[in-house]
């Protein structure tokens, strides 16, 4: 059966890094005979400029019809002071499609070391894989904003938290068997209405995984002393956009970074996840990697195809092993060029 995947390049360097993604995504199928169908649409700013809505309703049908969805990056100064911003677009169709659950892996390369801001002994062997709440929190909570004070609200609900922390559970048993759940019990009360949901699904659900609880500002620091300690790292939306994009750096490169938001049923969406970089957009020099392995990891969850997955990622780990790349993890490559690294190493 045909899958059919939503294209959404977006604004910025999006359209570049999508563009690699579905260049690899193309070969990957043809090299596996394995048959799949892209829809075009139009999202965030550039949707803007073109009907005034960053999530218009076509974009919305093909997304709810597809099986997977594959985002660039949206955003940009241009929008900054509009009447309407991409953002919300963004928003919304996490919202629509259900997507409470962020994964967010982050992973040392095999001689990639000695490009992480951090020493050797500390880079070496970091394997996490962040899962984020992704449709309740501050940001999806009543707001406020006046000239002299503002205010957001964060509000989650018990079946909220239970629903994700699953994910999580079930993500341990497929790797090391450990969570670490961030939040901020000692001050908030969603911390504290967090931590009793995550303890008590642990208890009853799942025994066999070892849970430890961190507040937020501590783990922090700690993903800085010791990363190589953590498997899965369970938490709430905001704090989970904030530690994931710092644990990225760890890596070498935000732009290495893919991750996939999942509900419970439905098309999953697949990203990188920097953001739009307008100083640089049509510029060459974007990195696709963290794109490219959004569309493997796509291939994995969304489409069942884990061998497919497999092949993206060992192209992708073999070029940056072999000192390939774009200039922020050292290598000589241009997006465009990297990208035809991985397609063609796919199709030979």
């Amino acid at each position: 059966m045909t899958k059919k995947i939503a294209y959404l390049p977006g604004d910025g360097v999006g359209p570049e890094v999508a563009g690699a993604a579905r260049l690899v995504t193309e070969a990957a199928a043809r090299k596996f005979d394995f048959p799949i169908e892209i829809k075009d649409c139009l999202f965030g700013g550039a949707a803007i400029d073109a009907c005034g809505d960053p999530f218009p309703a076509d974009t919305k049908e093909i997304c709810q019809a597809s099986d997977a969805i594959l985002l660039g990056a949206i955003g940009g100064p241009k929008w900054d002071n509009a009447s309407k911003r991409p953002e919300p677009g963004l928003l919304a169709l996490r919202k629509d499609l259900g997507l409470f659950a962020n994964l967010r892996p982050v992973k040392i390369f095999d001689g990639h070391e000695a490009k992480s801001p951090l020493k050797d002994d500390r880079a070496r062997g970091v394997d996490i894989m962040f899962v984020r709440e992704l449709t309740g929190g501050i940001y999806f909570g009543d707001r406020e904003e006046g000239e002299d004070a503002a205010w957001d609200q964060c509000a989650y609900s018990r079946e909220e938290v239970e629903r994700v922390a699953r994910v999580a559970f079930e993500a341990a048993r497929s790797r090391k068997g450990q969570v670490t759940s961030v939040d901020k019990a000692n001050v908030l009360a969603t911390g504290r209405l967090w931590r009793r949901t995550v303890t008590a699904l642990q208890a009853s659900d799942y025994p066999d995984v070892a849970l430890h609880h961190e507040y937020v500002d501590a783990m922090a620091m700690k993903l800085i002393q010791a990363p190589a300690h953590y498997d899965i790292v369970l938490t709430e939306n905001l704090f989970g956009d904030i530690l994931s994009d710092e644990a990225s750096v760890i890596a070498a490169s935000i732009g290495l970074a893919p991750s996939a938001s999942l509900g419970a049923g439905g098309p999953g969406l697949y990203e990188p996840i920097h953001g739009s970089a307008p100083d640089i957009a049509g510029e060459d020099k974007a990195n696709p990697a963290g794109s490219i392995l959004s569309a493997a990891m796509m291939f994995r969850l969304s489409l069942g195809a884990p061998e497919i997955a497999d092949a993206i990622e060992t192209a992708v780990e073999t070029a940056l092993a072999a000192g390939h790349g774009t200039a922020d993890v050292g290598g000589n490559d241009g997006c465009k060029a990297f990208a035809d690294r991985i397609a063609g190493a796919l199709s030979s």
